[in-house]
């Protein structure tokens, strides 16, 4: 019988399945552009609630399929994610003890850092300018992140599915 580490890395991997089919979902401009990226957070999460399992190199690893899949700069999200990955696993006792509204603001400086990062690595490409439009997903992350964290605590600490 497998014990309940196994559920949970089963968990992650449907989660993280299910996050990047959301990343890829074909939607409007507008709705596109405030697509949080769902990827990103159910990594920081994971990686607050496990980090004896999810760690910087799955978090690179989960990055490289990322790019392949949205077809962008392959290692953008890699890079990305592992930097904001390492912060979290450098500060997870201390995030895990706050409450719900200081974990939001972590994610947003967290959320804001990557949007940064991607701008910053698009720009030394020179595919991309700044609108206003491209700071939308860093407040619809941070406004689903509590949602998401009771979702996903609720699933985690759930029983074995039969």
């Amino acid at each position: 019988m497998p014990n309940n580490s196994d559920y949970i890395i089963q968990r992650y991997i449907l989660t993280m399945a299910l996050a990047m089919g959301l990343n890829i979902l074909p939607l409007s401009m507008l709705a596109k552009s405030m697509n949080p990226d769902w990827v990103l957070l159910l990594l920081i999460y994971w990686t607050l609630a496990i980090p004896e399992r999810i760690g910087v190199f799955n978090a690179w690893l989960i990055g490289i399929f990322v790019d392949v899949l949205t077809g962008r700069i392959l290692g953008m999200h890699g890079l990305v994610y592992a930097i904001i990955c390492y912060s979290c696993l450098k500060f997870h006792r201390r995030i895990r003890n706050f409450p719900l509204p200081q974990q939001t603001v972590f994610i947003f400086f967290c959320l804001l850092i990557a949007q940064v990062l991607v701008f910053w690595i698009e720009n030394v490409q020179g595919r991309t300018g700044l609108n206003a439009y491209f700071w939308l997903p860093v407040i619809s992350g941070s406004l689903c992140w509590p949602v998401l964290a009771m979702v996903l605590r609720w699933l985690r600490l759930a029983g074995p599915v039969a």
